[in-house]
């Protein structure tokens, strides 16, 4: 049996091979209705070398302010052309919880940081093969060993930046990477990821789905967070517990208008930044995305800039699409789950 996401990205694929593929930008499916002069601050904000030539980023600062006809040329004249393939576009965004800086009844569950002991290695400096490629553990007796599972760490007693309300808002949180944590007094902290353990990461919504749960088809982190409300708190913890991956948080100062600081180092821009696998896709590139809108199963063809990882996001064309903050965010990005055709802009001459 075909499922219905699985199907609908067949389609889509059927549908490309009866047009000619694109050869340039300027022939991209709906390149002509995007506003690019709104994807040129973004694309300047992870602009620099080695992601971007220097003379290349040059040339982009000095484009007009809002002139997207400056904006078409620049990235018709500079870019060629990647078709990175046909794969899966999630959404996320930066949810907003309660939460207060001391413990109480009320603010019982904490919202860990950094483990002096945690180490983190990029791998691909011991093997070319595995560039890009990163795990965490910590050393003991002289070797590396993997780290707590989240079962573990939880609990155990390590220092807590903040303490929130409700378990399932701190899962949430890791799944986002970064938050805004509403205190008592109307305050708001931002935080934002500082490590992760090395455990691999398990999508709670598959277990639900392989368990008659949740429908497949109907698995969200909307549909996820009310299993996990509904189920009380022993069983919502044991099903949390089988994602063994855990994320650290640090505090983050950042502008209220601005997103959250993604893995290139540069705040990620509502609907213009992606997460991708850094393995497959540079970061700082922009990239052409065709999917479908998730609530309205409008067509959604725009430029973005790969400027975030996530530990879920594995492949050469899989990709999680930034919303925003907050409820209206949220209830985009979590049951976005739509195929989708990305075309990575390859400097001309790299």
């Amino acid at each position: 049996m075909i499922r219905p996401a699985f199907a609908a990205a067949l389609l889509l694929g059927l549908a490309a091979c009866t047009e000619p593929a694109p050869r340039t930008v300027s022939e991209l499916p709906g390149w002509a209705e995007d506003d690019l002069a709104a994807a040129v601050p973004p694309f300047l904000a992870g602009c620099r070398p080695p992601a971007m030539p220097a003379a290349l980023c040059a040339e982009a600062r000095a484009l007009p302010p809002g002139d997207n006809a400056a904006a078409r040329a620049f990235f018709e004249r500079r870019f060629t052309l990647r078709l990175a393939g046909e794969g899966l576009m999630t959404g996320y965004y930066e949810p907003e919880m309660r939460g207060a800086a001391a413990p109480s009844a009320t603010y019982a569950i904490p919202l860990h940081t950094r483990p002096a002991d945690l180490v983190e290695v990029d791998l691909g400096q011991f093997a070319t093969d595995l560039r890009g490629r990163r795990t965490a553990g910590r050393v003991r007796d002289g070797r590396l060993v993997p780290y707590d599972d989240r079962a573990a760490i939880e609990a155990g007693n390590g220092p807590a930046l903040l303490w929130l309300a409700d378990p399932v808002d701190r899962f949430f949180l890791q799944i986002q990477g970064s938050g805004r944590v509403v205190l008592p007094d109307g305050g708001v902290r931002r935080v934002g990821f500082d490590g992760q353990n090395g455990r691999a990461y398990v999508p709670i919504g598959r277990i639900l789905a392989d368990q008659g749960e949740i429908p497949r088809e109907q698995v969200s982190m909307q549909t996820i967070r009310a299993w996990l409300e509904a189920a009380g708190p022993e069983r919502a913890q044991a099903l949390m517990d089988q994602n063994p991956s855990y994320v650290f948080f640090r505090e983050v100062p950042a502008r209220a208008d601005q997103g959250p600081t993604g893995a290139q180092g540069v705040p990620l821009t509502p609907m213009r930044s992606i997460a991708v696998d850094r393995t497959e896709i540079p970061l700082g590139s922009p990239v052409w995305i065709v999917t479908r809108h998730p609530l309205t199963g409008q067509a959604m063809r725009r430029l973005v800039m790969a400027q975030d990882t996530g530990g879920a996001i594995r492949g050469p064309a899989r990709a999680d699409l930034f919303w925003g903050w907050g409820d209206t965010a949220g209830h985009a990005a979590g049951p976005m789950k739509e195929p989708s055709t990305l075309y990575v802009l390859v400097p001309v001459g790299s």
